[in-house]
């Protein structure tokens, strides 16, 4: 994962180039988005799940950036004053406290539309269809139908209403569903049949809710100082989540039955899906 996060963090570096005059303060912003750290979580899914297909890892390193372009977009707009209002992300100040909210709002915008761009651009893959289904599964992803839905559902009055049927679908949309496409990307770049297709993204079903009840508990029990952001949001607000509704032991087993349910869907790729078996564990023991 360490060796995938240098490599797209140099590919990040490469497709969004520092500019000249006025315009050169949203690409500053844009790369202190994207370049300043993080796990790299899903760009990993994208470039491990391609390697089930033999897929070159250039081309899957195209998709994995522009897949964390989206990633930290997400971000930037999240930890605006109209959205959660967070100072703190990946341990350093959020974009519109370092720079403002105009410029946060546009970096955002620009790291959304780049994504397309890359996507589109034949060096990710010489087959148009291929990189239609690309544009087209990541726009599902990021849309309405996606994160943009959960986002909606995350800020709307009855978020403190939710019960677990009504967290779990806001998690599939918010987090599962751009963990979702990662999964099935290297699929799609390596034209992968429907059953290959149906096993990752029944993985990635698992994997985000799994990863979402960690992050939940984290937020219990870490600091702002290990995560790097800030804690305790969603009790402050009264907002419904899984350890909220579980409690930490059932939250805690609900991942690992989780974990264990991913796993299960990789089994028809044997000994060559040992690295996102290993993602599924690490994402329940993560400290941060």
């Amino acid at each position: 994962m360490k060796g995938t996060a240098a490599a797209v963090t140099r590919q990040l570096d490469q497709l969004l180039p520092k500019a000249v005059g006025p315009r050169g303060r949203v690409v500053d912003a844009m790369r202190y988005a994207t370049l300043g750290g993080g796990k790299r979580l899903r760009p990993f899914l994208v470039v491990a799940s391609a390697r089930l297909f033999n897929v070159r890892d250039p081309r899957a390193l195209r998709v994995a950036a522009a897949v964390e372009m989206v990633h930290c977009y997400s971000l930037v707009h999240d930890d605006l004053p109209a959205m959660d209002d967070s100072d703190l992300r990946r341990g350093k100040p959020t974009v519109h406290k370092k720079y403002d909210q105009a410029t946060a709002i546009l970096a955002g915008d620009g790291l959304l539309t780049e994504a397309f761009a890359v996507l589109a651009d034949s060096a990710t893959h010489n087959d148009s269809d291929v990189r239609a289904e690309l544009v087209r599964g990541l726009a599902a992803a990021a849309g309405a139908s996606g994160m943009v839905g959960g986002q909606m559902i995350d800020i709307s009055d009855d978020r403190t209403d939710l019960d677990l049927d009504g967290v779990t679908e806001l998690q599939r949309l918010k987090t599962g569903a751009l963990i979702g496409f990662a999964c099935q990307a290297g699929a799609v770049l390596g034209r992968a049949d429907q059953a290959a297709r149906d096993a990752l993204a029944a993985y990635a079903t698992d994997l985000g809710l799994a990863f979402q009840i960690a992050d939940d508990i984290l937020d219990v029990e870490s600091s702002a100082q290990e995560l790097g952001k800030p804690t305790g949001q969603d009790e402050a607000l009264h907002k419904a989540t899984f350890v909220g509704l579980l409690g930490l032991d059932a939250a805690r087993k609900r991942a690992e039955e989780l974990v264990e349910s991913a796993s299960s869907h990789l089994e028809r790729f044997g000994d060559e899906a040992d690295l996102l078996a290993q993602t599924a564990r690490f994402v329940v023991a993560r400290k941060k």
